[in-house]
């Protein structure tokens, strides 16, 4: 893979597939509190972009014009998060999603774990590390290993989007996962409002 990095936004001229793996690292896991540090996104040629905000400047016109895009296809696990926190500080709704976490959800009934990790070891056979997933993503520079992390984050996303997408078809799931794809934005809409599960579980 190559993995390209930048700050801020995606440089002109950058043409991507219409289907792209999506992820994000934030300096934790509340969407509001935690800002977004880390945009990391790849097409299936092996190509990855990580674009770094050191600061809050999430102009990145670039990056904005393929997310919000409809017609490119966004493959992210648990993209009820990575909506959430890209709709709150990049202010407008992603559509067009697959989240290989409800996917695996709805195939890989014989288990509870559905981490990203574990879908990498289960239908990859690839080990992916996460020491880096509590490192400062705030800061100025990344290193190495932070890069190669967020790398890895999104690499592997077109494969098990593939894998899982069989298994929806073969079980008579794929209507209903596609229904779950479809509320995500809503979903995560009302997280960045501040409801979390109180509409969802009344």
């Amino acid at each position: 893979m190559n993995i390209n990095l930048h700050k801020y936004d995606l440089p002109d001229g950058i043409i991507l597939d219409n289907t792209v793996a999506i992820d994000t690292e934030a300096m934790g896991l509340n969407n509001i509190r935690d800002r977004l540090c880390t945009i990391q996104i790849s097409d299936n040629k092996g190509e990855i972009h990580v674009v770094h905000f050191p600061t809050q400047n999430f102009e990145c016109k670039n990056l904005k014009k393929i997310l919000s895009d409809k017609n490119v296809l966004k493959i992210m696990h648990y993209a009820r998060f990575d909506t959430a926190i890209l709709q709150h500080y990049l202010n407008f709704q992603i559509e067009n999603i697959f989240c290989t976490k409800i996917a695996s959800k709805l195939t890989r009934t014989y288990t509870d774990n559905h981490s990203l990790r574990n879908l990498c070891d289960d239908l990859l056979h690839v080990k992916l590390s996460k020491q880096e997933t509590c490192s400062d993503w705030g800061a100025e520079n990344l290193t190495q290993e932070q890069i190669n992390y967020a790398a890895n984050d999104v690499i592997h996303l077109h494969k098990l989007m593939e894998i899982l997408k069989f298994r929806l078809k073969r079980e008579n799931r794929l209507e209903i996962a596609e229904g779950c794809f479809k509320f995500i934005p809503i979903r995560a809409q009302l997280d960045v409002l501040g409801w979390g599960e109180e509409i969802i579980s009344h």
